[in-house]
């Protein structure tokens, strides 16, 4: 029996074969990746989010490509952020669920396949600048994942030593942060200018604007938002030079540009209103600028309402070039058709989970979001009560986000059904998690119901 195709299925398989027959053939143009991604940047800090900081060059990408205003990253803080984005896959499933230190020897786990690796594998140029942050000793750097070359500091720059790297050598023990911008951004024109001949993938995570802040003398002093302000100008700079060289490399029109951050801002920065910053699973800690620039592909000036996170990266790439998948689970989902407006929301079979260390604190679904747990310390403290980190909220707490992003009211009582459907969906998806995310999961249902986050009462709204 035969069935009719939809039009929206004829659109997505003429485009994957659209994007993908260039490297099937061997042609001379498949297709680039140009991944930027800014450390700690919050939703607000840019000027197409509503930043007074003016930001023309990475405003540029959403007046010529796709702006979300639901982007998120993979976790609220730095280097779970990273293993989510590069591997496609909740940072608790790769075994990275906090920040690494100059002292530990581990990393993002040798089986765990980036989009590096899965490009590299497929005959591309691959390069990381910038930060890190999932290893900085072998076999856990970035030429251990798929990277041809790697320049920067391999984790943040609060750290001591601040290493500057290039491959595996450490070439500064104490790298200079006023130049770090400046080098770096030579350092990916470069790969592009050398690469600009065969297909590649530029990974150019920027340090700033993670505190200590500092900017070059060009850029000191510039801002009427002080240091802060000099900082974004300097990465808007930065971003400009990244687009410039693909223009006059003649890659602009075959190379998929991507703006994003690893998570909310930390101490300075704006979470544009919506409640909470890094280090927090409300939407202030991981929703957060995201950009999307293909010519041609991608109609310019387009907004979306649509989700997604930067795990559908991987996916999106590899249904886009026509790459085979990593064989382990992936949480991310091909968004191409939203890119390409044919889609206002991506299919997922699963919820999106919010994760704090091994503990699992929200689930998404749709407009829906679900909090069941919530942090009773603050980043990087000890509980002040001397009791457990993480505390079950009973009952939970449901935000509907497309009325309400900042998290303001609970409408759980209203809806019960919904918080039932989302809690029994989540708990059959962590069924299927590391050991550790079950046990900590455990630890938590076996915990009183108590405040969250000493002094501040459930339902605060929080003014940023």
């Amino acid at each position: 029996m035969s069935h009719p195709i939809s039009r929206r299925t004829l659109l997505r398989g003429a485009t994957a074969a659209g994007l993908a027959a260039p490297l099937a053939r061997g042609q001379a143009k498949p297709l680039n990746l140009v991944m930027i991604y800014c450390d700690d940047l919050g939703y607000g800090d840019i000027g197409c989010y509503g930043s007074p900081i003016p930001t023309p060059n990475i405003d540029s990408l959403a007046r010529d490509g796709l702006r979300f205003t639901d982007f998120h990253s993979g976790n609220p803080v730095c280097s779970p952020s990273r293993a989510s984005l590069l591997t496609g896959r909740h940072n608790t499933r790769v075994g990275v669920p906090r920040v690494f230190f100059p002292r530990d020897n581990n990393g993002l786990p040798t089986d765990e396949t980036t989009f590096a690796r899965m490009a590299k594998n497929n005959g591309y140029a691959t390069a990381c600048v910038g930060k890190w942050h999932l290893g900085h000793k072998h076999p856990h750097l970035p030429t251990d994942h798929g990277f041809d070359e790697y320049f920067g500091i391999p984790y943040s720059n609060d750290m001591s030593p601040r290493w500057l790297m290039d491959g595996d050598k450490v070439i500064e023990e104490q790298a200079t942060l006023e130049t770090l911008t400046p080098r770096y951004t030579e350092r990916a024109v470069q790969f592009i200018e050398k690469a600009k001949d065969k297909p590649f993938v530029l990974y150019f995570a920027h340090t700033y604007p993670h505190i200590p802040l500092a900017a070059s003398a060009r850029f000191r002093g510039k801002s009427k938002q002080g240091l802060y302000g000099d900082v974004i100008e300097e990465l808007d700079w930065s971003v400009g030079e990244v687009l410039r060289a693909l223009d006059q490399n003649g890659v602009a029109d075959h190379t998929l540009v991507i703006f994003a951050s690893d998570n909310g801002p930390w101490y300075q920065g704006s979470s544009g209103r919506l409640r909470g910053r890094k280090g927090m699973t409300t939407e202030g800690g991981m929703r957060v600028p995201g950009l999307f620039r293909l010519p041609r592909v991608i109609p310019a000036g387009r907004v979306t309402n649509a989700f997604a996170s930067v795990m559908d990266i991987l996916p999106t790439f590899a249904a886009m070039t026509g790459m085979k998948l990593p064989g382990k689970p992936i949480d991310g989902v091909d968004i191409t058709d939203i890119l390409r407006g044919y889609a206002t929301e991506a299919e997922r079979a699963q919820p999106f989970l919010y994760f704090d260390g091994w503990d699992a604190q929200c689930s998404r679904a749709g407009k829906w979001k679900l909090h069941f747990a919530r942090r009773n310390d603050f980043i990087y403290s000890p509980s002040p009560q001397g009791g457990p980190k993480t505390l079950a909220l009973r009952p939970p707490e449901l935000y509907n986000l497309e009325l309400d992003a900042d998290e303001s009211y609970d409408v759980a009582a209203e809806n019960p059904e919904v918080v039932k459907r989302l809690m029994a969906q989540t708990e059959a998806m962590l069924a299927g998690f590391p050991e550790e995310v079950k046990a900590a999961r455990a630890k938590v249902l076996a915990t009183p119901t108590g405040p969250s986050e000493p002094g501040r009462l459930p339902h605060e709204k929080v003014a940023n």
